[in-house]
């Protein structure tokens, strides 16, 4: 018996210890690094951050700073347009900072010109004249630049010129400029001119004979040592405080990844940027929400959202929306909470925001928002209304707002529901307690019924013996008898 106890305990032990094993979570990987002091690598589709290294710490981020000046532009400007370099623009630079474009005042290009002089040849002068271009001067421009990243989500920067030279309070963190790469790169123009590798610029002052520029990332070309074929299009920035930076966007497999070094050393930098995209692009994978997601799209129940009920087909994800997992996990490994409480730039049907994370870190996240079959019964609804006035109002005064009255329904089901398991649970009790009570019944007939047996035959047990002595008293009476008469005959 002993050995049969110790047998089980020892077969419930190891198959609890196999089912810990199936079900835990992979680790997040992170065998990585960079020799900068600061570096990211970020999923461009999900937002997830999928390595970091002092990713809050601020620093000088020098010419990167013109992949928001670009953005800004193109969201604020043609290609086609005419850009004329003032004075201003011209001079107000670092002595040492050069002059790329060889412009001077009175010098015009378009913007699409200046947009790959600022890009591939990291044109400070360039900067300033867009950045006149578009809001009349540099100052006004800056102002839209730290407006622009607060809409974004950064909380860690700030920006004091177009160019990204120093400037006393001009800093960014590593996930900021994530932030702002992310959604620069967003923009299929700004990849377009970011990616280029040569351009022909116009004839300038100083330079009178059109030009060929050539991008001076050494990631984005093939010829050279550092190039990574995923790598797509990129930026460089240098300042001595700022030490060597880099954004780069990679491409593969489906997947878009943004990775971005600060304070980097010479040619270190171009490998640590391209290390971690590499990283990302080999630990990790993609879940598209929508198409794995069923939650709150399916089902027979009602959904609640915050306060309101739904039917399941009230309700849809946001399409292109997608968590970043390990390659290891699956999409029921990651985690979901809802909130009602929307940013202001939410999608006009969107009800609430599913918020995806693993392991206690963000991975993505998608709006739930109201399918078109809602909405048109919706609309249908208050078309009917709008119709017949009167007949709105008087229904209006006698119920309750639909929402109102699709929970007191719910509730009415629910309560349903309620009562008809009491009912059930009752109806058994008392089929219990009946059952018992025949059961009872039954036990005190069989008892009256033995005692009677017992009875009748104690009964006839004393008729039998009553008999028994009248007989033997009869032949008694009888010996007596014939006695008596053969004496009287003698």
């Amino acid at each position: 018996m002993k050995k049969l106890i110790k047998s089980v305990i020892s077969c419930i032990v190891a198959s609890q210890l196999f089912v810990c094993t199936a079900f835990a979570k992979p680790d997040w990987p992170s065998d990585t690094g960079v020799q900068a002091e600061a570096g990211i690598v970020m999923d461009m589709d999900s937002g997830a951050v999928l390595f970091g290294q002092n990713i809050h710490v601020e620093y000088p981020p020098a010419s990167i700073t013109k992949i928001l000046t670009a953005l800004l532009v193109l969201e604020n400007a043609d290609l086609d347009e005419t850009v004329t370099y003032s004075l201003s623009a011209v001079n107000n630079v670092e002595a040492d900072s050069g002059n790329k474009s060889g412009v001077a005042q009175g010098d015009t290009m378009t913007v699409r010109d200046c947009l790959h002089a600022l890009l591939l040849i990291s044109c400070n002068q360039t900067a300033n004249a867009l950045a006149e271009h578009v809001a009349g001067s540099q100052e006004a421009f800056v102002q839209m630049m730290n407006n622009r990243i607060a809409e974004i989500g950064c909380t860690e920067s700030h920006f004091d010129n177009p160019s990204g030279l120093n400037g006393e309070t001009q800093y960014v963190s590593a996930y900021d400029m994530a932030l702002i790469a992310r959604e620069a790169f967003k923009n299929e123009t700004l990849r377009e001119i970011a990616g280029t590798m040569s351009y022909q610029l116009p004839p300038t002052t100083y330079s009178p004979e059109s030009r060929t520029i050539v991008h001076e990332d050494k990631v984005l070309r093939e010829s050279d040592q550092y190039y990574y074929p995923a790598a797509k299009a990129g930026k460089t920035g240098y300042l001595v405080k700022a030490g060597n930076t880099l954004v780069t966007y990679g491409e593969q497999d489906g997947r878009q990844l943004v990775s971005v070094i600060l304070k980097g050393s010479p040619g270190q930098y171009y490998v640590d940027g391209t290390s971690l995209l590499d990283f990302g692009f080999r630990r990790f994978q993609n879940w598209r929400i929508d198409e794995n997601e069923t939650d709150f799209t399916s089902g027979e129940g009602p959904i609640v959202v915050g306060d309101t009920s739904y039917e399941p087909g009230d309700l849809q994800l946001e399409a292109e929306t997608y968590i970043t997992l390990p390659q290891d996990a699956q999409f029921s490994d990651a985690e979901k909470t809802v909130t009602v409480d929307l940013p202001e730039n939410h999608p006009e049907n969107a009800v609430g925001l599913v918020e995806y994370s693993y392991n206690d870190r963000a991975i993505g996240q998608a709006y739930l928002e109201l399918t078109d079959t809602y909405l048109a019964a919706a609309g249908t609804a208050g078309e009917d209304a709008s119709q017949n006035p009167s007949e709105s109002e008087s229904e209006a005064a006698s119920s309750q707002p639909e929402t109102e009255k699709e929970e007191t329904a719910h509730n009415g089901i629910r309560f349903f529901w309620i009562v008809l398991v009491i009912l059930v649970v009752l109806a058994a009790a008392a089929g219990g307690f009946l059952i018992y009570t025949r059961q009872k019944e039954e036990k005190e007939k069989e008892r009256r019924r033995q005692e009677r047996r017992r009875r009748l035959r104690e009964e006839e047990g004393a008729q039998a013996e009553a008999e028994f002595e009248r007989i033997l008293e009869e032949r008694r009476q009888a010996g007596r008898n014939r006695r008596h008469n053969h004496t009287g005959r003698s």
